[in-house]
């Protein structure tokens, strides 16, 4: 059983999210889900290329706007530039992007993050949907978002 999988064309969410999670000591809590991974974190470059979705997840994190067949979940929170978007690009100040969470959403844990806005700091090289995208998955694997805050 994986608690997380990501699916990615080189954008480096996976190292993002172990490196947010290996900040505060690791994965807290379990994620028992019986084969399928608790979250599946799709980004923009599988996306773009189409890459095969597992046929099932507890939740989803993908990129707005996205076609194609999607996998069963109990859940499914779109990151992106719409306002449409469960997560989204409120502003960017030179190195710094502010999300905006346009709704609550409910950890694989079954914790309820409140609407808010919050600073990512954006590593050098590193796209914005690719941010959002990391952000996101460490939102639903339960990492506060003032945990995300720069500096």
């Amino acid at each position: 059983m994986e608690c997380f999988q990501v699916l990615e064309a080189g954008e480096g969410i996976e190292t993002a999210i172990l490196r947010g999670l290996s900040r505060r000591g690791g994965l807290k809590g379990r994620c028992a889900n019986g084969g399928h991974p608790a979250l599946l974190v799709v980004s923009p470059g599988a996306a773009a290329q189409g890459l095969r979705l597992p046929r099932q997840c507890r939740t989803v994190l993908l990129p707005g706007g996205m076609g194609g067949s999607f996998p069963r979940a109990a859940s499914a929170v779109s990151y992106g530039p719409s306002p449409r978007d469960s997560l989204t690009i409120s502003s960017r100040e030179g190195g710094i992007l502010w999300a905006a969470l346009q709704r609550e959403l409910v950890t694989v844990d079954g914790q309820v993050v409140e609407r808010q806005e919050f600073p990512l700091a954006l590593e050098p090289g590193e796209g914005e949907l690719s941010a959002l995208a990391a952000a996101g998955a460490l939102l639903l694997l339960g990492v506060p978002p003032e945990e995300l805050r720069p500096g």
